[in-house]
């Protein structure tokens, strides 16, 4: 390694994606950084639900951290639907001779795992603090970090992967509000889930209902101000708002519990990559909710990164021939997951009467062709590559 550079890659960010791209790198004999401004703690504390596919389940088996995570919910079959209108379909598991269609967890479960992977080998130096400043220029990305009581600290790299979508920005990024917010709790009901998830699209959002033990965990797209409205209802007036919207398909809501909200933004960054500098997971794209498609999409990021990395000789790491390649890899993945989660927002919150007809008539034909339902299934688990 030059001598300028302390490392070959620096990470910045300890979340699920940087700590898979941590773990995809070692034995690579590279020199790895991993610079996260939360505590530990904090992320293990995050209760969340996330699905992941069954794409995402081999990344982390090759990653040796499926093991702890072995008892997540799966999902069997999806249910997909619109309040008020006809039209649905079912995508199921066993049609598509997967084992699952994704598995539910909650954030934290899965970030405790992957640190805990971290912590129990070598290859990887972490260094807890912010980042103040991102500079990439003359081969070597610069970072500028603030430990807190330690002060202020700079490292260089020959290549920086920016994973914290709260770090400063990379790239020029397009953003949208979407208007929306998303409330996410567990609940109890009185039908068990059989495994089944339900994505079911209303007038402000779409409701999913993720199997999660013995209950769902309930991700319910809505308007900010009612969002903040239902996290601070009664009980008994969240699970009346919810069996209202959602109806009696599985029996009565009885409980519910971890109940927090978030507002929804659609964020792109322009270019993922430039010389010395890489975007990934949330750094690179933030999505909506809709189909879950946001995490798995960044452990796929990290899993390409890291084949790049290998690929090529370490100096050429952070260079043209290194950025291109991840670049190419990703394009397709990349652009296919941020049209497809933007579009199934903008096509299913619009209740222009035409356009709820033709959601009607593409659910119900959907449904009856097989092997486009195939097709939609093994993109949604496994990226372009399915």
């Amino acid at each position: 390694m030059a001598a300028s550079a302390d490392y070959d890659v620096l990470i910045v960010g300890g979340g699920p994606v940087g700590a898979a791209l941590a773990l995809a790198l070692r034995g690579s004999g590279l020199a790895v950084g991993l610079l996260e401004a939360r505590a530990a703690k904090a992320a293990r504390e995050d209760l969340r639900p996330i699905a992941l596919s069954y794409g995402s389940r081999l990344i982390l088996e090759r990653l040796g951290v499926w093991e702890p995570l072995a008892s997540a919910t799966p999902i069997r079959r999806i249910h997909v639907s619109q309040q008020g209108g006809f039209g649905r379909v079912e995508l199921d598991a066993a049609e598509t001779q997967l084992p699952a269609l994704g598995y539910v967890l909650d954030y934290g479960r899965l970030a405790a795992a992957l640190a805990e992977a971290l912590d129990a080998g070598e290859g990887c130096h972490p260094i807890r603090a912010t980042v103040n400043r991102l500079d990439a220029g003359d081969g070597i990305a610069r970072v500028r970090f603030d430990t807190g009581e330690q002060g202020v600290g700079e490292a260089t790299a020959r290549l920086l992967a920016v994973a914290d979508g709260g770090a400063l920005p990379v790239a020029a990024v397009r953003a949208r509000d979407y208007g929306q917010a998303a409330v996410s709790a567990v609940v109890a009901c009185s039908v068990p889930h059989e495994n089944v998830a339900f994505e079911r699209f209303t007038p402000a959002g779409p409701l999913a209902l993720l199997p999660s033990g013995t209950g769902y965990a309930v991700v319910w797209t809505t308007a900010p101000e009612r969002a903040q409205e239902l996290c601070g209802l009664p009980e008994a007036g969240f699970l009346e708002r919810l069996q209202r919207d959602f109806g009696n398909r599985r029996g009565e809501f009885r409980r519910v519990s971890h109940r927090a909200w978030f507002p929804l933004r659609l964020k792109v960054a322009h270019r993922i990559a430039q010389s010395g500098t890489v975007a990934l997971g949330n750094a690179a794209q933030t999505l909506h909710p809709v189909a879950g498609q946001g995490l798995n999409l960044g452990l796929r990021d990290a899993w390409e990164l890291a084949a790049t990395i290998r690929d090529c000789d370490r100096a050429e790491i952070g260079g043209p021939r290194q950025i291109q390649a991840y670049t190419a890899r990703r394009r397709l993945d990349r652009g296919g997951g941020i049209l497809f989660t933007d579009g199934l927002v903008r096509l299913f919150s619009n209740e222009f009467a035409p356009f709820k007809v033709a959601r009607g008539v593409g659910l119900a034909l959907l449904g009856a062709a097989p092997p486009l339902k195939d097709f939609v299934v093994r993109r949604m688990t496994f990226g372009t590559r399915g």
